[in-house]
């Protein structure tokens, strides 16, 4: 795990300006020597400028105490440097300076322009040093060599201090940019995290939804027809014995349907049950299995569900529950994809089922029309002939029928109407494009 620029701060258990009491450590040790170097170096300026040495002694050790701050002010330290280069001390001062100098976040042109400045006095005050230095000891070099030292000395003190720092800049930044791009990435798993984890929440709750409407629709139709053929069954019991065995027949194989239909929805409930260990555990894995299932589903229901060809037996049942339905096919039929016929299906199957609980007794017309691109069906009812006999039946209403209808024909592009007509009956519309 990385951490943040904000959790770096607060890492930071350094006295005032440095981040670590290892860094603070560091700096003291080096300000010590350098005021050690520069108090000695001192001492020799006070005896070649004429001054008293204790002036010259805390002259420099004043001087050499500004490596203390070349983390805070690396430019102060090289300015100083630079000043006291004449008065030939301070060399360590020049080589931190420039190191820490090269490694700060400061733009380049600053850092070329003091190195600059540093290798330039540090060439003045070697060549005065060296040709000193020939002339006391009548060495016979050559014009040359005092010229070629001088440079070599001041590239030695300069260059690879100036390198050395700008690697470890470089480096620094490198390393800082690293751990960004690691933030960053790290905070976009976790949204991706956070957004898998909501999308697996809608998918379970369009999962309940889905379940419901397929046990609203598959169950609801057949029980109401059971509910209507028993009512019917009580009533002609002891006048029509024949048509009561008729009825009870009926009763007996819608009864079976409806538990064949039952148990192929719990078995796909059960099956769910593997994914939601799978959600609890891994919730990017339950995605994955969640969408597997999903397509699975698909096929299935492609391969098992209702289709327009079942539309004439769906009306025939309605009509021997005691229904008068007219069905009215217009245009030619073609082969539409199954979840557009399941749809379809669907929604003449419930308009069927709200008028055997709400409209018993009324007339009723159903039409299918299969258009260039797109299918139509509507389902109307007439008025009932009494208002006391779609009570007689008492048959519940959980009000999601229409609800359900709806979620269907809109999920693929289409187009729902329902609602009382002007002679008083009932009229569910629906269009479906074909595409």
């Amino acid at each position: 795990m990385t951490t943040t620029g904000e959790d770096h701060a607060a890492g930071r258990t350094g006295p005032w300006w440095w981040e670590r009491w290892r860094s603070a450590a560091l700096d003291m040790g080096l300000a010590l020597v350098s005021v050690l170097e520069c108090a000695v170096e001192g001492y020799d300026f006070a005896g070649d400028a004429g001054i008293p040495a204790a002036a010259g002694i805390v002259f420099g050790m004043l001087a050499g105490s500004a490596l203390l701050v070349r983390r805070k002010w690396p430019i102060a330290v090289v300015l100083v440097s630079i000043a006291i280069t004449p008065a030939q001390m301070g060399y360590l001062m020049g080589i931190v300076g420039l190191y820490t100098l090269a490694a700060s976040e400061l733009p380049r042109r600053i850092i070329g322009s003091l190195a600059g400045m540093s290798f330039v006095g540090m060439l003045i005050v070697m060549f005065v040093r060296v040709r000193q230095s020939t002339e006391t000891n009548n060495s016979d070099l050559g014009g040359w060599f005092v010229p070629f030292a001088a440079v070599a000395i001041s590239i030695g003190l300069t260059a690879p201090p100036l390198l050395l720092g700008l690697y470890v800049g470089a480096r620094r930044r490198l390393m800082e940019s690293l751990r960004e791009r690691a933030d960053s990435l790290e905070r976009e798993l976790q949204l991706l995290a956070e957004r898998a984890e909501e999308r697996a929440e809608w998918a379970r709750n369009e999962e309940r939804t889905r379940i419901a409407r397929e046990m609203h629709d598959v169950v609801a139709h057949r029980v109401s027809l059971m509910v209507v053929h028993a009512a019917a069954l009580q009533a002609v019991a002891r006048k029509d014995p024949e048509k009561a065995v008729k009825n009870a027949a009926l009763v007996g194989d819608m009864g079976r349907q409806a538990l064949t239909e039952l148990r192929e929805m719990l078995g796909v409930l059960r099956s769910k049950e593997s994914v939601a260990l799978t959600r609890d555990a891994v919730p990017l894995a339950a995605v994955r299995v969640a969408a597997a299932a999903a397509a699975s589903r698909a096929a299935d229901e492609s391969a098992d569900g209702p289709c327009l060809s079942e539309l004439e037996e769906l009306v025939g049942q309605s009509a021997a529950a005691g229904m008068v339905v007219d069905l009215t096919v217009e245009g030619a039929a073609r082969a539409y994809t199954s979840v557009i016929e399941q749809t379809a299906y669907r929604v003449v199957q419930e308009a069927l089922t709200n008028v055997h609980k709400h409209a018993a007794g009324a007339k009723t017309y159903v039409r299918l029309a299969h258009r260039v691109s797109e299918i139509a069906m509507q389902v109307e009812n007439e008025p009932p002939p009494e208002l006391g006999v779609a009570s007689s039946a008492r048959l519940p209403s959980g009000g999601n029928g229409l609800v359900g209808m709806k979620e269907r024909v809109v999920a693929l592009g289409g187009v729902f109407v329902s609602g009382p007509t002007d002679a008083g009956g009932f009229r569910v519309s629906a269009v479906i494009p074909s595409a």
